[in-house]
């Protein structure tokens, strides 16, 4: 029997992550993976949705090039090729991850894991053979899958998840897509710019990105209505029939009560994501879940002494980069290291669609509910000069911060590039730097960027460019 000084079962941003930096640190590492190296986020999700959503840009792009004073003959989608494009980079993270393996020795151990008694993992390879590993510490890391609703049926066909939605055959003309978090409005974009007509349906009644600050909801449902998109919020999905050639999808509003039928050819089920924690060990071993989640400590042990678990099977949010940090942790800790626990309240959220939102820290509501007496500054993307040059003037930057002490409670940002910017503020409130720190901090001109600097200031009465 192989013996290791940490097998990590599953190989996605938490995974590999966390292999790497345990084998850095002088360990022995296998790591299980049943797919392809790199996960869901490599080769399903973060990576790939990223390639088609800049297909879309680019071909918007094109057809608004005599916005910038350019005449070209109008695009037209190919989009079996946009979906080839975002394999191949898919493919090409996933040889990534395989390199760096091979370059800090760890060991790929190919099929599905499942933890035995003892410290022992179970790997049945795609012919059905098993073999079996023992190591000192495991980690759980195997990741999530797309949340099926019982009204929403998914069949791989006409009700597809995320998976399915990247790797289409063929453009649908009319999609409904169910939930409006990061990766249903993402979709509703791509689809929606390339020629798709789009209906959006979100359970919560903030409709689009419903977990962001209110002001950021309502700003993407005014940006996305002009665009064509229809959002019905605080409506729920009471039945999807598949039968004959489309899809009819009955909807419900919460408030009202009235009932419509909307057509189309795909409904797109994005309503979040399940915990892969089925038929890998747990309950042989006694590890406490939650509703199929995980239960960890601080630095990701169970309740089964050198068993670990990170990444989407654990509560919180089920982000690649929250995954990665975990597994650091997690591993430093199992090396003697003193790591920090993770923050919870200072993790970036990022949506990719166009214009793309970024956060990090409390809501006003949420500010507010947690008994702080507050002070909020917010800048239009309409007085950055950067934004105007660039043809990018939708949406803003907003900062919330603690009236008494100055303490960065929070940012919300809707515009070009924000996904690029939220870390100035992840890193200021890391550095617990104050409201008046960051207006005298110097910012370059003409940026996004000094929109960070000019909301901070419109929240003490400062703002020169309002």
């Amino acid at each position: 029997m192989d013996k290791f000084d940490l097998i990590v079962v599953g190989s996605g941003p938490g995974g590999y992550v966390a292999a790497i930096r345990a084998s850095q640190l002088g360990m022995k590492v296998g790591v299980v993976e049943r797919e392809s190296l790199g996960g869901i986020c490599l080769n399903w999700g973060c990576i790939p949705t990223k390639a088609l959503l800049k297909s879309a840009q680019v071909f918007e792009y094109i057809n608004h090039a005599e916005d910038y004073g350019i005449k070209v003959d109008k695009a037209s989608v190919d989009f079996t090729g946009m979906v080839k494009r975002s394999r191949n980079v898919a493919d090409g993270m996933s040889k990534g991850i395989n390199f760096l393996f091979r370059k800090n020795k760890i060991t790929v151990l190919d099929g599905h894991g499942k933890l035995l008694r003892g410290k022992k993992v179970e790997v049945t390879d795609k012919d059905g053979k098993k073999k079996e590993y023992s190591a000192e510490h495991i980690i759980i890391a195997t990741g999530g899958r797309a949340k099926e609703l019982p009204t929403v049926p998914i069949d791989g066909e006409k009700v597809i998840e995320y998976r399915k939605a990247m790797s289409l055959e063929k453009q649908p003309k009319k999609m409904v897509v169910v939930g409006a978090g990061a990766i249903g409005t993402e979709f509703a974009y791509f689809y929606s710019s390339i020629g798709t007509e789009v209906t959006v349906v979100e359970f919560m009644e903030q409709g689009l990105v419903p977990r962001e600050d209110a002001d950021v909801s309502k700003e993407m449902n005014k940006i996305y209505k002009k665009k064509g998109i229809n959002i019905l919020g605080n409506t729920s999905v009471e039945s999807v029939d598949t039968k004959g050639k489309g899809c009819t999808v009955t909807v419900k509003n919460r408030k009202t009560g009235k009932t419509e039928e909307i057509k189309c050819d795909v409904v797109l089920s994005a309503a979040g994501v399940a915990p892969n924690t089925e038929n890998i060990g747990l309950e042989a071993l006694g590890i406490k879940t939650d509703r199929g989640l995980i239960q960890v400590d601080e630095f990701y042990r169970t309740n089964v002494a050198g068993i670990y678990a990170i990444g989407d099977v654990t509560p919180g949010a089920a982000l690649a980069h929250v995954a990665s940090a975990e597994g650091i942790i997690c591993v430093e800790k199992i090396a003697g290291e003193n790591p920090q626990p993770m923050d919870y309240n200072n993790i970036p959220a990022c949506t990719y669609c166009v214009p793309e939102v970024a956060s990090v820290g409390y809501t006003e509501q949420a500010a507010k509910d947690a008994g702080y007496e507050i002070k909020v500054g917010k800048f239009p993307f309409s007085a950055s000069g950067k934004a105007s040059a660039a043809g990018a003037k939708e949406g803003f930057v907003k900062v919330i911060f603690d009236a008494k002490y100055g303490e960065f409670l929070g940012a919300h940002m809707v515009g070009m590039n924000v996904t690029e910017m939220i870390a100035e503020v992840v890193a200021a409130r890391k550095l617990e730097t104050t409201g008046h720190e960051i207006i005298k901090t110097v910012h370059p001109h003409p940026t996004m960027s000094e929109a960070v600097m000019e909301a901070a200031a419109a929240a003490y009465d400062e703002v020169i460019h309002l």
